[in-house]
């Protein structure tokens, strides 16, 4: 598939997604959310892809938030429109059966903080900034932020950051729980590659299992969220990739794993 507003390549099982707005600092407009969307929507069903990388344009800005030009001359219908494109695309992201990681090149601001906010890992350069400053323009995060990231965060330091609009740099923000580890700019997508590779050598739908009741069982009461998971245990039994991989296991050999 071919996108106006972001590229998509793949190397072996990691697609690597980049938002191409240089020139806006890749913010996120309309086109650009349904775009995301649409290539988010095309990765879960190609069978070759197991893990998913979305990251900016240039060495500024992942995406430095949503579009301001675009959202200044709207209504409050269009704004909520405009809302819950953006979190339909988190919902995508974080339903997905595969890992998504956010590779923050540099500026993750307002909805480019919370498109990072809904992917598995968020790895970033060293020069990553990260904030919600979506109150100095006297609106709220609407991608997700307020919620989001206080799962993240815990509720205090969400309320800072949301009430303030503060920024964190990469060590902060790293330090919080907000991302997962930081690299020098040059080794960030290196690093991600690596994570990858890790992954995808294990069974796919093992791993997708593990995301989906990571995620679900948030919400749930323990005993609910525990019989959930027995019960997908008991699922993979069903598996080619439980056969392959425990008899890869007992014969002393790499498995080879098709996520079926």
């Amino acid at each position: 598939m071919s996108y106006e507003t972001l590229t998509v390549e793949h190397e072996g099982p990691l697609a690597i997604v980049t938002i191409r707005r240089e020139a806006a600092l890749n913010a996120l407009s309309s086109r650009v959310i349904a775009e995301l969307t649409e290539a988010a929507g095309d990765l879960e069903l190609s069978e070759d892809v197991r893990v998913v990388c979305v990251t900016g344009a240039g060495a500024k800005a992942f995406v430095a938030g949503a579009d301001i030009a675009e959202m200044k001359v709207l209504g409050p219908a269009q704004a909520q429109a405009f809302s819950e494109m953006g979190g339909n695309l988190g919902h995508t992201i974080e339903s997905s059966h595969k890992p998504w990681v956010a590779a923050v090149n540099g500026f993750a601001l307002g909805g480019g903080c919370e498109l990072a906010l809904a992917c598995d890992f968020i790895y970033a350069a060293d020069h990553a900034r990260f904030g919600q400053p979506e109150v100095k323009l006297g609106v709220i995060p609407g991608f997700g932020g307020t919620q989001r990231l206080a799962r993240r965060v815990g509720v205090a330091k969400a309320k800072e950051l949301c009430f303030t609009g503060d920024m964190v740099n990469a060590a902060e923000a790293k330090a919080i729980g907000l991302i997962d580890a930081v690299f020098p700019a040059a080794e960030l997508l290196g690093k991600v590659k690596e994570l990858a590779a890790r992954i995808a050598a294990n069974g796919p739908l093992a791993v997708a299992a593990c995301k989906r009741l990571i995620h679900q069982g948030q919400s749930m009461p323990l005993d609910a969220s525990l019989t959930m998971e027995q019960q997908a245990f008991g699922l993979l039994f069903a598996s080619h990739d439980q056969q392959e991989g425990m008899s890869a296991f007992l014969e002393k050999r790499a498995a080879k794993f098709i996520g079926r």
